[in-house]
């Protein structure tokens, strides 16, 4: 099955009330948290992250503009771009890493992530994820795992 067909029959399984148009960049957003700050950790919680973020958007690295990661300032024992980079098909895939801005009583040891693809769907077909802790952050678009 190609990339239009599915989308076009994930469009309709869902019932989106909008109708499907020509190629367009959206986002897709994302977030999750991490026991402690240590490499093994956060490769972890961003595969699943995006693990999760690919099983729930037709997303195609082909299609994909950039990608921004932010963590919080208390995670720094690796990129988050590194561990994406590792992914199928990533290599060719714009990445970039920033520090989130520290608000205080804000969410701790959390990372987040935009995608910008292309892609004929509009935006309220996207399926964002929230992991973890993170879940707080939008708890009607959380994924309890």
């Amino acid at each position: 099955m190609d990339q239009l067909t599915f989308l076009t029959q994930t469009y309709q399984q869902n019932n989106i009330s909008a109708t499907l148009g020509e190629w367009r960049v959206r986002g897709l957003r994302g977030a999750t948290t991490v026991s402690h700050n240590c490499a093994e950790a956060i490769s972890e919680a961003v595969d699943e992250l995006l693990n999760a973020l690919e099983v729930n958007n037709p997303l195609d690295p082909a299609e994909i503009v950039s990608v921004t990661f932010s963590a919080t300032p208390d995670l720094d024992a690796i990129f988050p771009a590194a561990v994406a980079r590792r992914r199928p098909n990533w290599d060719q895939v714009p990445l970039l890493d920033v520090q989130q801005m520290q608000v205080n009583s804000s969410l701790k040891c959390c990372i987040r992530v935009l995608i910008h693809f292309n892609t004929p769907l509009p935006q309220n077909a996207l399926r964002p994820i929230y992991l973890r802790g993170a879940a707080q952050l939008r708890p009607d678009l959380a994924i309890f795992s």
